[in-house]
């Protein structure tokens, strides 16, 4: 009987540090709360797979498949991508991690139990009892600094989401613009391949009634040759921007067979010139506010190991001895001196750690700095470039067409001015497409940069059909 006394005060003991353990670890806040705060950074809306527990994935699908029936526009590929977009979803449930590290952080120790039973080889002694339970102070002391170290840890944490979440929006907007751009200028190679082709059937009927030289000729034939080389280019800019842009949104089986709508985005009045970029960009920036975090929890590692390198290992215990007649309480103390270890290395290791990441914060806000100069010029001369081509450049070659036409038909040029006339008009306006393509995603990555995420500008897409008129020089 007393040994099942004993056994139900060690459980009840047991039960009670269990319930101060569970509720240091709750105190600690959820995923979810990580998550709404992501969110509330960036304005972006992400899966109930992620955001809810109970969620399944065919709710996701669901949406995904009825935000792409009706067509895929900028807005909607967003929308898609935070949904759906599996890399994104990885980042944001590995918000976990350094939950779960700051809930540890919080976790009192466990105790330790001894439990010792002596009999005596006097028969007539009773079965004496010693019950011992010891807990490390020490480490309940220092809880506060290590919950401390973790929060800033998990700061950093969501600092880092949060800057993936606008990366992703600027990468989707990006690739947007150039399926665009690349189903654009397919149109137009096509119809400057049917130019082509009539120059050549012109320049066929020609030589056979004698009228040019086969020189002529095979350079007609060469310019449609190498024109349908020039759209077989364009399809393949047209596959490879959208299968970049399924990529970015994780679409895959009957959910790819979508359809771009809607026009690309005109060009603004004026050059965009936003006044205070660099201060905008630096007060924004997730990567140095990821940055600033880690030096926090740096920081208060330091203070640990520097508290624990002192500081003696204290555990504290109370034991018990029953002796046959009645119960002996008493308390003692363990302690270990830091006399060797005392955190020299580890305290070193962090402070050099501290200060290199110091020099890297400090040259991260240089770069930025430099970057929102750049990013900002970049959208400037894009806008002036995009301009340039649709409204200077693309009406003179369409004037240029209306005047040949009309030479054309007073019979003062021939039908080889009038074609090359409209190969120019085409190209010009393939131009005017991919400048206009390169100030959107200019502007895309300038937004990013002010929305706090470093992005990498995209390279500017090649012309479908180049120089292919100069392949075809007017002789006559």
């Amino acid at each position: 009987m007393r040994i099942e006394r004993v056994l139900r005060g060690l459980r009840g003991l047991a039960c009670l540090l269990g319930a101060a353990a569970t509720l240091g670890g709750c105190a600690a806040g959820s995923l979810r709360r990580d998550l709404r705060d992501v969110s509330a950074a960036t304005g972006a809306t992400f899966s109930r797979e992620v955001t809810d527990e109970r969620a399944v994935s065919e709710e996701t699908e669901r949406s995904v498949r009825g935000l792409v029936a009706g067509g895929l526009s900028a807005d909607t590929a967003l929308r898609v991508a935070m949904l759906n977009n599996r890399a994104l979803r990885a980042q944001l449930r590995e918000l976990g991690v350094a939950r779960g590290q700051l809930i540890q952080a919080g976790v009192l120790p466990n105790p330790s139990v001894t439990f010792d039973l002596r009999r005596s080889t006097d028969r007539a002694q009773d079965l004496q009892v010693d019950v011992e339970a010891e807990i490390d102070l020490t480490e309940i002391l220092l809880r506060p600094l290590r919950v401390g170290v973790a929060n800033a840890s998990l700061q950093a944490a969501r600092a880092r989401a949060a800057s993936e979440v606008v990366r992703l929006r600027y990468s989707v907007r990006a690739a947007f613009y150039r399926a665009q751009a690349a189903e654009a200028r397919l149109v137009l190679a096509r119809r400057a391949l049917d130019a082509f082709a009539a120059s050549r059937d012109a320049g066929r009927m020609l030589f056979e009634a004698g009228n040019i030289a086969r020189l002529d000729l095979s350079l007609h034939e060469a310019a449609y040759e190498q024109a349908r080389i020039q759209l077989a280019q364009a399809e393949l800019e047209v596959l490879g921007s959208t299968e970049r842009l399924q990529r970015l949104l994780g679409l895959s089986g009957a959910d790819t067979a979508w359809q771009l709508t809607g026009e690309m985005p005109a060009l603004p009045a004026e050059a965009p010139h936003p006044e205070g970029i660099e201060n905008t960009v630096i007060l924004a920036s997730f990567d140095l506010a990821a940055m600033r975090a880690r030096l926090e929890s740096l920081a208060r590692r330091t203070g640990l190991l520097s508290l624990q390198g002192w500081l003696p290992d204290v555990s504290v215990d109370v034991h018990a001895e029953q002796d046959g007649n009645a119960w002996e309480l008493g308390g003692g103390v363990r302690a270990g001196l830091p006399v060797f270890n005392r955190q020299q290395g580890n305290l070193r290791a962090a402070e050099a750690e501290f200060d290199g990441l110091r020099e890297r914060y400090i040259g991260l806000a240089i770069d930025l700095r430099s970057e929102a100069r750049e990013a900002r010029g970049r959208v400037a001369l894009a806008w002036a470039r995009a301009h340039q081509w649709g409204d200077v450049i693309v009406p003179a070659r369409d004037r240029v067409m209306q005047e040949t036409q009309l030479q054309y038909n007073a019979m003062q040029v021939g039908v080889f001015q009038l074609l090359n006339a409209r190969r120019e008009q085409l190209e010009a306006a393939q131009s005017a497409v991919s400048a206009r393509a390169d100030y959107l995603t200019a502007q895309a990555a300038l937004d990013a940069l002010i929305q706090g995420a470093r992005v990498e500008a995209l390279d500017a897409p090649q012309n479908s059909v180049g120089a292919s008129g100069a392949a075809q020089p007017d002789r006559h």
